[in-house]
């Protein structure tokens, strides 16, 4: 999935390549793609992109006095530019295409979803706000005002375990599953520890490893082009996606717990005393 990273860097070559432009044709190729129907998508077809936003893990196309385009690429969806596409539209329900966004003079962009679970999502709205998911998003951990005080002010209260809890879109915004891991292991902490145990020390070491990890990988990911970034992801991650291969710190063995529809990677020696956690999936399959 897209995390806070892949999208900031996807606004950036949206905005090098949209900014400006004239939106020619917006073309649904999925039923389930569209979530929205007033306005019309046909209202945005030949206006000028004025601005690309993010907005946690949500990319918003502002147009001249007109809607805002916004989109969640979800788990399994891409976006993919192309210097030159069709006049023709395309077929719907055929293969991984979700929507097709035309500009005059026949550049543009294909939103595409693999896989059969759909998640893939787009609006058409006057505001951003009016899209439920941003409406519900806590504070981006990038804006100047996600101060140590702010977040220890987040987590405070929190009975849930530290991971949940920095996935939770509407506690902070923009970290999934695989940067929740990065972070997690940059400040040698448990998945698993409970949010309001946090000592002052631990609040501060994992706003810190939160700040860091996130804008080194906005750095990595800054300039590359849409077709890139997966790739670029990947190589810059320690342990999330590496189960069974050493930790870059300490070399002990990256190990996985199974949940139903994910998983997560940590470093016991970094993280958790050296003590594996509990995988009930594991368990279940060893009995």
């Amino acid at each position: 999935m897209p995390e806070l990273p892949e999208v900031e860097a996807l606004a950036g070559f949206l905005t090098e390549h949209l900014l400006g432009r004239t939106v020619e044709r917006v073309l649904p190729a999925a039923v389930s793609v569209l979530k929205t129907y007033d306005p019309p998508l046909s209202l945005l077809e030949g206006r000028t992109v004025t601005a690309v936003r993010r907005h946690g893990k949500f990319l918003d196309l502002a147009t001249d006095d007109g809607p805002h385009l916004v989109f969640h690429l979800a788990r399994a969806g891409w976006l993919r530019w192309r210097e030159s596409l069709p006049e023709t539209p395309p077929a719907p329900g055929k293969g991984p295409l979700a929507l097709r966004v035309r500009l005059a003079g026949g550049e543009g962009f294909d939103l595409t979803e693999a896989g059969t679970r759909k998640r893939l999502a787009v609006y058409c709205v006057r505001e951003p706000s009016e899209v439920p998911g941003i409406a519900r998003l806590g504070p981006d951990p990038l804006a100047p005002g996600f101060t140590l005080e702010a977040f220890t002010g987040l987590l405070r209260g929190e009975r849930r375990q530290i991971k949940g809890v920095l996935r939770d879109q509407s506690v902070i915004a923009g970290i999934g599953n695989a940067y929740s891991d990065e972070i997690l292991h940059a400040a040698r902490m448990s998945p698993f520890k409970l949010a309001a145990t946090l000592t002052d020390a631990e609040a501060a070491g994992l706003h810190e490893a939160l700040e860091t990890t996130l804008r080194e990988a906005v750095e990595r990911s800054r300039g590359h082009a849409a077709a890139e970034l997966k790739g670029e992801k990947k190589t810059g991650l320690r342990v999330h996606g590496r189960t069974g291969e050493p930790c870059p710190v300490c070399g002990d063995t990256i190990r996985e717990v199974s949940f139903s529809d994910s998983s997560l990677q940590y470093c016991p020696t970094c993280q958790t005393g050296g003590k594996p956690l509990a995988d009930r999936r594991l368990s279940r399959l060893l009995k």
